[in-house]
């Protein structure tokens, strides 16, 4: 069964309110969760860290990262060292800690010095001034962990049992119900229709 459903505005995407969502259907309900599955639009280090203070398990679909441009490196290359606090690039530099900003993301930068002259730099950045810059959300490590436990046999029978339970609600809802399209604007409208 259906046991929530909420419209958000266009302009704001379900995983922003998510946690919120939940919290409301476990006191509305005094449901006991201690796991849940979520599609790959949810794979966010926000919910991930909120699942973690909320001590349920997440399992997470697959989020393929943004491709680079055509002939540029993925950020996969660096590695985190979580004892320097920083980025090891393919060439071996160490991109250091360099500012956060206000959306929490941790921004490591090359020494230009170094990338002036490395072999790798017109597959690293186009930057003028030879920086190239990785950035790393203050609870990636959250993000993480819930990223690991998809490919865990415990995981992956959670995500199989999301398939099975919520797509299968959502696709009767569209096709059963009419909720395929929205036939009205505004958000009170199509909560009318809901």
């Amino acid at each position: 069964i259906i046991t929530d459903t909420h419209v958000t505005p266009a302009s704001v995407h379900d995983s922003i309110v998510y946690l919120e969502r939940l919290d409301r259907q476990r006191a509305r309900f005094g449901f006991d969760v201690r796991a849940v599955g979520l599609d790959a639009g949810y794979a966010t280090a926000g919910i991930a860290r909120g699942l973690e203070e909320r001590q349920i398990l997440g399992v997470t679909g697959y989020r393929n990262p943004t491709p680079p441009r055509e002939g540029m490196m993925r950020k996969s290359r660096f590695v985190y060292q979580k004892d320097a606090d920083g980025y090891r690039c393919p060439a071996g530099q160490l991109l250091g800690y360099a500012t956060t900003d206000r959306n929490g993301y941790r921004h490591y930068r090359s020494d230009p010095a170094h990338c002036r002259d490395c072999p790798l730099r017109t597959s690293c950045t186009s930057n003028a001034k030879a920086v190239r810059t990785i950035t790393r959300h203050v609870w990636a490590e959250a993000r993480e962990r819930t990223d690991s436990y998809r490919k865990t046999p415990w995981g992956k029978a959670i995500y199989k049992r999301r398939k099975e339970t919520v797509e299968r609600s959502f696709a009767d809802a569209k096709q059963l119900h009419g909720h395929r399209y929205a036939r009205f604007r505004g958000l009170m409208k199509v909560t009318w229709q809901c």
